[in-house]
């Protein structure tokens, strides 16, 4: 039934032009369209700009810091500088295959990939953020002893680092 209508269609002169006409007219919309889809720069999504994380990360942990060391009794006023080992490190999912013979055992671990076929990237599973590995505090109230002190301590127990890592010192 369809390709009686198709033959009919092709045996009428005018017909056949015009579907010659508009097959060619798709064609070039096609050709045309792959042109113009290439001076478009394709985006990766694992291309994150990793220092600006790592910076993002470290200036919020700073401001709750600074915050959080304000409430300290004697504190007064406090600025806080943080230093980072490395920037963002990014663990991704992978399968592992373990076969075992009579003497011998072997492992293969393969990461799991997403995408086309054009551009496969693999999964990631987590971000881990950076970690800190230094500060520098400075606040109004520590020229007292006491006070000092406890900006150490609560610095190393936010931080999560030792005091040695630590340095406190009177802001001007």
């Amino acid at each position: 039934m369809l390709t009686e209508k198709i033959g009919n269609i092709m045996r009428n002169k005018k017909s056949a032009a015009a579907v010659a006409v508009l097959g060619t007219a798709g064609l070039l919309l096609i050709m045309l369209s792959s042109f113009s889809a290439d001076k478009k720069e394709p985006v990766k999504s694992n291309e994150k700009p990793q220092t600006s994380a790592a910076q993002d990360y470290c200036s919020q942990t700073e401001e709750r810091l600074e915050g959080f060391l304000e409430k300290i009794e004697g504190a007064g006023e406090v600025e806080v500088y943080l230093t980072v080992g490395s920037g963002e490190r990014y663990v991704y999912v992978s399968e592992e295959k373990r076969s075992e013979s009579e003497n011998k055992t072997e492992e293969e671990e393969k990461y799991v990939l997403i995408g086309g076929s054009s551009s496969r990237e693999p999964l990631i599973e987590t971000v881990e953020v950076p970690k800190i590995t230094g500060a520098v505090i400075v606040c109004t109230g520590c020229e007292s002893p006491v006070v000092e002190e406890r900006v150490y301590k609560a610095a190393s127990a936010a931080l999560g680092i030792p005091t040695a890592d630590i340095y406190v010192t009177i802001m001007k």
